[in-house]
């Protein structure tokens, strides 16, 4: 599910930034404010409250808490901190996840 919905995404910010249809910018305002769970290329997640997306894919969260794992970390357990607001690049993401229902994220996923 999780390829999908980066596929989903970054599809909205390249018909965003080629055409403002309502439709699209519609789907992005239903994310507004839904916790989402977003991996980077680097191999650290980080969970936060979507709060915008620009037209480059950018994504910026708040209330976000990076997790990390690391060799002095426990067995299944990650190290955390919290950061508050902050930016990433559409360049560095490499998974993204929403906590919503089945039918939001199908609806979502739908780009028609």
């Amino acid at each position: 599910m999780e390829e999908s919905q980066v596929a989903a995404i970054d599809e909205f910010h390249t018909q965003l930034s080629t055409n403002n249809s309502s439709p699209l910018v519609g789907k992005l305002k239903k994310l507004l404010y839904k916790r989402m769970l977003i991996g980077v290329n680097d191999g650290r997640y980080f969970l936060g409250v979507f709060h915008c997306i620009d037209k480059q894919g950018n994504i910026i969260l708040q209330e976000a808490v990076e997790y990390r794992i690391t060799s002095r970390s426990a067995p299944g357990l990650a190290d955390q901190r919290c950061l508050g607001l902050i930016l990433i690049p559409a360049a560095c993401r490499s998974s993204c996840h929403v906590d919503c229902s089945i039918e939001e994220k199908m609806s979502l996923m739908s780009l028609s």
